[in-house]
């Protein structure tokens, strides 16, 4: 959900997304949170960050606190390595009707933090 926000930002910024176990498939509960507030992230495909740690980057942003705890070490040059964290939505259990507020209230934290990340750092 990051990497859409951040892409909707602005369409020169050039994001990556990568966890530590990703899933076959992008989260369909994301999918429809994102969904509603016009961004569509149903193309994108989950990586393994090892495929980037030898790269550089102007930042790096680990946003599950298990992630931060586990992610490896990145040998490229990394200019800014940050953690904005949030609790993992794919985390909650239940029916749809459960388990979306939770994506959706993560979903907007998401969208306040990694805004006042882009208008600080990237403007």
């Amino acid at each position: 959900m990051a990497q859409g926000f951040l892409s909707a930002f602005n369409d020169f910024l050039e994001v990556y997304s990568a966890g530590t176990k990703p899933e076959k498939q992008v989260n369909p509960n994301a999918v429809k949170v994102m969904r509603e507030m016009g961004i569509d992230i149903s193309q994108g495909q989950p990586e393994i960050v090892e495929n980037y740690t030898g790269k550089a980057f102007d930042y790096v942003i680990t946003v599950c606190d298990g992630a931060k705890e586990i992610c490896p070490v990145f040998t490229g040059d990394v200019k800014n390595q940050l953690h904005i964290g949030f609790d993992d939505p794919a985390d909650a259990k239940g029916t749809e009707e459960e388990v979306l507020p939770v994506y959706r209230r993560i979903r907007d934290e998401i969208l306040v933090d990694f805004f006042a990340f882009y208008q600080t750092e990237l403007r």
